[in-house]
């Protein structure tokens, strides 16, 4: 044992095997409940610190997260690291993907991006950590080494994750903070209560000597004595999972995550009570997650069964959506707008700024009141009185070249998005691929509108070469999954984002191309940010029914999209 000081970084395991980190103030709330709660466990509710985790909560005893509203369980852990390391300063590395929020990174990458900037690289290879990009600190961006395709890259001051001292175990072939290439490796097991407690719960159900032994822990390093482990489950290193494809690594996730249930945690049926139950699901699935760590017989309820799709549907049974007279739409290639150059587009939504504010522009990040740092080609220059101009509705600032070299990137189809708060200037269209859209009422009811019948939609689009707006023109596209079936009540509201949904599949929003989150395929057809329900009579994916909030939150996602109710109108 080691009397050291280390940051304290709590993680949770995706679908792809890698450990995600919660924000630093969801590891001090989890830290405050270890030190607050009673030494035979605890659970925290995550939402009390931030609202987008509502239906989360972590319970102690089985080092696991449970959501509330699904039952999906995925392993928790706690990992050390260096209190100089970036968690430890509380710098956050963030990446932005396609909706235009910011990711964080996994924490050993960016303790490895802090370390090289910190040490003034002009760029670091992430190859080593088994990601194929690079990140280039001059123009602050992550280039895809395959694809060639840029993203940009923030570095953003945080509280610091939560330090703790004491006792720790000493790390094989290091001490604390030891240096390497990655500053802020991780120190060694937990070795809190807590931990302990966990630790010899899966013993004593494992058999003596057994259990125990069986526990490894999850780092670079080799395998310790069961006396110094952690409560985590095994995982290859990272760079044998570096020449693996993504389904590969889903596969690993899924038999650590049945290694670590094994291992003390049976599994436990807790996903969607029956209705009449008086035991609310999230609290009839702690109690089995807590009864089944303390090696306790559980029986809550029979595991629901998936249903996917209604019971069969005659010909003769499908009707057309009332006050709808067509049953199918079907869209092709991109729409050419002619007659305005980027420049033009992109002043009709701009008013000029006099005297430009001492602030910096989100784009380049570069002061407002310099010249751009886009250099790249197809922006011209400019005079002094038109280089920073204002969005007419929201009143954000930019250089003027930087938002026209945002609207090339872009599809070029004469809208403009605000980057910072997503105000849309114009008509917005995607990049859907040619496909058709059929939509129709069945006679079967969706769980929760027993009143009403269905309306069921059928998507189909088939492979292709991608285009000019796709992420790689000329190559192909797959088209996994389709024709997708999805549901709507055949009620007033239904109908309503019926509408609204055919004026985003003219504008070619539903689906887009690019990376699968579910199966990591790159160069597929993708739902696009507005969520449809596939599950017809069960919600055990959380993509079904009962769901009283789905109209409005479809509603919602549209209206990012730039779609309203007024285009509703214009559909009738």
């Amino acid at each position: 044992m080691l009397l050291a000081s280390a940051v304290v970084v709590w993680e949770w395991l995706n679908e792809h095997g890698r450990w995600r980190p919660y924000s630093p103030a969801v590891s001090h709330q989890i830290e405050a409940a270890i030190r607050s709660s009673d030494p035979r466990g605890g659970s925290v509710v995550l939402g009390q610190v931030d609202s987008r985790l509502s239906p989360y909560i972590i319970d102690l005893q089985s080092m696991h997260q449970f959501r509330q509203d699904t039952g999906t369980i995925r392993p928790v852990r706690r990992t050390f690291y260096d209190p100089a390391s970036a968690p430890g300063q509380g710098w956050q590395w963030e990446w932005e993907n396609d909706a235009g929020t910011w990711t964080p990174y996994d924490m050993e990458v960016a303790i490895a991006i802090e370390s090289a900037h910190s040490r003034q690289q002009t760029c670091l290879d992430l190859t080593p950590l088994g990601f194929c990009y690079l990140i280039d600190f001059k123009n602050m961006t992550q280039v895809n080494r395959q694809s060639q395709r840029c993203r940009r890259i923030q570095r953003r001051a945080d509280i610091a994750y939560p330090l703790v001292s004491g006792p720790l175990p000493v790390p094989k072939g290091g001490g604390v903070g030891g240096g390497g290439g990655l500053t802020g490796a991780l120190l060694g097991p937990c070795s809190c209560q807590q931990c302990m407690l966990v630790l010899s719960v899966k013993s004593n159900a494992g058999g003596a000597g057994g259990g125990a032994a069986a526990i490894q822990t999850l780092s670079r390093r080799p395998q310790r004595s069961a006396s110094t482990t952690v409560c985590h489950a095994p995982l290859p290193q990272r760079s044998s999972l570096a020449g693996l494809s993504r389904p590969a690594l889903q596969r690993i996730a899924m038999a650590q995550s049945r290694s670590l249930i094994a291992s003390g945690v049976p599994t436990v049926p807790v996903k969607n009570l029956n209705g009449s139950s008086p035991v609310h699901p999230a609290l009839a699935g702690i109690t089995g997650i807590l009864m089944s760590a303390a090696a306790l017989p559980v029986c809550l309820t029979r595991p629901p069964k998936l249903v996917l799709h209604p019971p069969p549907v005659s010909k003769s049974d499908i009707k057309p959506v009332p006050g709808f007279n067509h049953c199918c739409r079907k869209t092709t290639k991109k729409q050419v707008r002619k007659g305005k150059t980027p420049e033009e587009v992109v002043k009709k939504y701009l008013q000029k700024v006099k005297s430009p504010p001492e602030e910096d522009c989100t784009i380049c990040m570069e002061p407002l009141g310099g010249p751009s740092g886009y250099k790249g080609p197809g922006v011209g220059p400019v005079s002094k009185a038109e280089s920073v101009g204002r969005l007419a509705q929201c009143g954000h600032q930019y250089h003027f070249q930087c938002l026209v070299a945002m609207y090339n990137n872009g599809n070029k189809d004469g809208s403009l998005q605000c980057p910072t708060c997503k105000t849309i200037y114009g008509v917005k269209t995607g990049n859907q691929p040619a496909g058709k859209m059929e939509y129709h009422v069945i006679p079967h009811s969706l769980p929760g509108h027993p009143d009403c019948k269905t309306i069921r939609i059928i998507y189909n689009i088939p492979p292709g070469i991608q285009g000019p707006e796709h992420p790689n023109p000329g190559k192909p596209f797959t088209a996994r999954g389709f024709p997708r079936h999805c549901y709507l009540p055949d009620s007033e509201r239904g109908r309503k984002v019926l509408r609204l949904l055919l004026v985003a599949w003219d504008r070619r929003l539903i689906f887009s191309v690019g990376t699968s989150s579910t199966t990591g395929e790159s160069d597929t057809v993708i739902w696009n940010e507005v969520h449809h329900k596939t599950e017809f009579g069960s919600n055990l994916t959380g993509h079904g029914f009962p769901d009283p909030g789905h109209l409005d939150n479809v509603l919602e996602e549209l209206r990012a999209q730039g779609i309203t109710e007024e285009d509703a109108l214009v559909e009738k």
